[in-house]
Parts: C-alpha cells; structure tokens; sequence
C-alpha cells in the first residue's frame, strides 16, 4: 500500500484474543499503526485520550456490544471511521450497520486481502475529506478572521450596541481586561462604519508601549522650520478613517490636553507649528483600567473622560462567557490550521472539557495562543489533552466531571446542540447538520434539557 493509504492508526476491538494478534501483526506489516483491545470499554476509553482514524469491532461483544460501541464512538471521536466485524453474511446485518452509521463490515472468517481493499476505499475517502476542508480553508482564509460574537447574552448586547454606534462616527469607550478583544471589537466597528471599510484607514497606537516623548509626534505630527519638512501625526494620516487609542488609560497629563482639543475642534497643532491642522478622524480609545477611578485619584481628565465616554461598550471576560468557547475554538483552529496548512479539525471532548473548565485569566488572547500553541505540536486530527500548554490549570476542572466521561461528554454535547439551535430554528436543518435523525434530536433536547 501507498504512504498516503497506510499511514493511519488502527484500533482492534475483539475479544478472541487470536484474532486481534493475528490482525494486529498483519496491519503492522502493511504500515498501519495498531492498537487492540479486548472490549468496547476499554476501546472508549483509549478513544478519549487518543485519536485512531480506523475502529475495526466485533459486533459480538461480552458486555457492551458492537452496536453500542459504534453509537458512543460517535460521539467520543465522531471523524473515527468504523467497520464492524460479523459472524452473520446476510443483506440484513450489513443494512444495519450502515444505518446505524458504520462505514463498511467484514465476515468471519476474516479475508485479508478483503480487509485491505476496504481500508484502501476508507483511506481514499480520509484523504478526499482531508483535501476539501483544506481547500474550503484556503478559500475562506479572509472569511477565518471575521469576528466570533458568540452566544453570550452580554457579548451579544455588546456587538448589537456597536453596531448600532458604527455609522454615527461618535466617539466610543471600550472597556475590558486584558486580552478580552478591545481590538477587535473596534475593528468591527471600523468595518460595520463605511461602505468601503477596506479603503478607509484603521491606525491602532498602544499608549501604553511608546515612550511619552515619542508619542506627541506620533500622534499630532511635528514641524520643522528649519528643514521644511512635515512629519504627520496618527490622526492627520488616518484621513476620514479610525484612529484606535489602545490603553487609553496610560495617557500622560499633556497629551490629554491636547486629545481633548483633537475631539472638541477637531484640529491638531503638529510640535513646532503655528497654526493647527484639521482632523476629521474617528476616534475609538479602549482600556483595562476604571477610568471613573483614575478620575477621582486625579491621573486622567475628567473633561476627556466624558468626552471620551459617548458610547461606552464593556467586553465580559472569557471566564463569564464560556458557553461560547467552543465556537471560538472552532474559529481559532480553522484560522491557524488554514496558516499552518495542517490538517487538525478541532479537539477531543477531553480536551475540549479541560478548556470548558480553565479560569483564562488571559482571556482570548490565552485561548488562541493555546489552540495555536496545539496546532504545532499536534500531528493528529483532532488535538487531545497531551498537546495543550502544560499550564493549563487541570485542577481548575471538577474532578467528577472529568472522571465520568458520560457526564463529560453530555455537558459539551449540550453546548453544541444549543449553538446550532441558536444557528437555525428549523429542527430538520438542526439534526441534519448534526448528522443525527430528528427523532435523536428531539430525545437529546428532553435528555439534556435544552431549552428552545
């Protein structure tokens, strides 16, 4: 077999212990890399800490049968391809198990050349599947960096009010802790502003991390006489675009004298000119601090405050917010594997639960490098717990959830449902894009009190 039709993991799940070493040495002849285990236990288990792109399973099984293996399996490790093993040649056996969703059967007695022709056709289908989603990333690479609002009802209140703020052209305050997506917040604004936001200006200057000497000239320009040369500040340059004040907060005293003027008059007067220069940027000015405090501690302008303060928009943190981490997971994988050109599509449900349940004192910023971070190091579909920052604070999650799997499971499950019942209102279009039937559908929103 060809590199790119052996390079798979295999798990074996049979409890005649002659048939799993005897297919076991084989498949590890032909390139494959194989796991066996004796039951559908121990095959879930082993499927919730690693990723095996094949699942080959005697239907026959003491305990759990194959049948019900084939159910959690889809759940625990959905891109997992399944094929059941049956004693039983008949249409019917076959029926059930395609709709019960396993992608191909073998008989016993198990014919090896059989047994590779079926894994050929899986690994041909593997790599058409691999090849799409990589095109589709290719091809929506700008569309990966457009803006994650979430489910949250605070995130959500705050986009709706900048949306409604973008076309004014008011000034805007945001406010959030570090990390939490000041930036692209003002982004958005800036897009949703202009009918042609990709030709109109948007100038970002951290306050924070440019020397106060520096950040006159930076921002209001400078003259010189001698030499008759202009320089132009941030807000001349930015034209009738936006001009994003980062860490507003860390301002010193003169130069909010001087951004006081640039909002009342809309001029600017360049260090060493006479006359001022009109302006006719938007300003948009963000902060981690409480400004209401530095006020009354006298370390920043009342008058700028206000001014400043037209439209104040306030991102919740990441950990008030969680419902909508898997969504910006899902974006944070398809922007930096669309980057990276690797092949990962998104997270096991354990490693999934550990960031359901980290505090991300870095918030967004915390959680992309994380994902990013996993990327790198992941050489797997879906990325497991073993490629996440070893910082990860794993004591942060409820040791009962994440020992019952089933409870671990069902929570992101829950989720996951919920944010595509949010997506469409249409119960058929819901269970089609979560391949499952309406009936299943309507079950899990009963079993898992999903509200609708």
């Amino acid at each position: 077999m060809s590199s790119k039709l052996n390079d798979a993991s295999i798990l074996i799940v049979d409890d005649e212990k002659i048939i799993r070493e005897t297919l076991s040495e084989y498949l590890e002849e032909e390139g494959f890399t194989v796991k066996a285990v004796g039951s559908g236990e121990e095959a879930l288990a082993l499927l919730a800490k690693e990723f095996h792109e094949i699942l080959i399973c005697d239907i026959n099984l003491p305990g759990m049968d194959g049948i019900e293996v084939l159910q959690r399996v889809q759940r625990v490790s959905p891109e997992t391809f399944v094929i059941l093993i049956t004693a039983y040649a008949t249409v019917e056996t076959a029926i059930e198990a395609f709709q019960r969703g396993a992608q191909d059967y073998l008989i016993k007695p198990i014919v090896f050349d059989e047994v590779t022709e079926k894994l050929r056709r899986l690994m041909r289908v593997r790599n058409l599947r691999l090849e799409n989603q990589f095109l589709r990333r290719e091809l929506n690479r700008e569309a990966s960096n457009e803006f994650v609002i979430g489910a949250n009802p605070k995130s959500q209140a705050v986009f709706q009010m900048a949306l409604k703020a973008a076309p004014t052209g008011t000034t805007i305050l945001i406010q959030g802790e570090s990390g939490t997506g000041k930036e692209i917040l003002a982004r958005y604004i800036h897009k949703h502003a202009y009918s042609n936001p990709e030709e109109v200006r948007f100038l970002p200057v951290n306050c924070a991390a440019i020397p106060n000497e520096q950040l006159e000239s930076l921002l209001f320009g400078y003259r010189r006489e001698a030499t008759d040369k202009d320089q132009r500040g941030v807000f001349v340059h930015a034209g009738k675009g936006t001009v994003f004040l980062d860490e507003i907060g860390e301002l010193p005293a003169s130069v909010q004298a001087k951004l006081l003027r640039v909002i009342e008059q809309k001029e600017v007067l360049p260090l060493g000119a006479n006359e001022p220069v009109q302006v006719h940027a938007r300003i948009i000015a963000a902060t981690n601090k409480d400004l209401n405090k530095e006020v009354e501690n006298g370390t920043f302008r009342n008058d700028l405050y206000y001014r400043l303060n037209v439209v104040s928009l306030k991102l919740p943190p990441l950990r008030e917010r969680k419902e909508d981490i898997p969504e910006l997971v899902d974006h944070f994988v398809k922007k930096h594997a669309a980057r990276l050109h690797h092949r990962v599509q998104g997270l096991t449900h354990e490693a999934m639960n550990l960031l359901m349940h980290h505090p991300w004192k870095g918030n967004l910023r915390e959680l992309e490098n994380s994902i990013e971070r996993s990327l790198i190091l992941s050489d797997q579909v879906l990325i497991s717990p073993a490629e996440l920052p070893p910082d990860l604070d794993q004591r942060a999650v409820d040791p009962n959830i994440l020992d019952d799997l089933s409870l671990a499971m069902g929570e992101y499950e829950k989720l996951h449902i919920e944010r595509i019942l949010r997506q469409t209102s249409d119960k058929r279009e819901a269970a089609k894009r979560l391949n499952i039937g309406l009936s299943s559908l309507y079950r899990k929103i009963e079993l898992l009190k999903i509200e609708i």
